[in-house]
């Protein structure tokens, strides 16, 4: 058995599970939030720092575990 939900149906149920965790998971949200901006922050070092040689991911993630400290 297959359960098909239109667009509109799955539209609102993702409405409905964000406004849920905006109202209850508030640190979650934020956690999420945080990993996705942190993703993109790195997504655009990345692209810049393509003008020049490229450098290994463990050197990266190396930088990365020192500016955390």
């Amino acid at each position: 058995m297959e359960l098909m939900i239109s667009d509109e149906k799955t539209k609102e149920l993702l409405e409905e599970v964000l406004i849920d965790l905006i109202k209850n998971r508030r640190e979650l949200f934020y956690e999420v939030i945080l990993e996705a901006l942190e993703e993109v922050g790195l997504a655009n070092a990345v692209t810049e720092g393509r003008k020049n040689e490229f450098v290994a991911e463990e050197e990266i993630f190396s930088i990365l575990e020192r500016a955390s400290l």
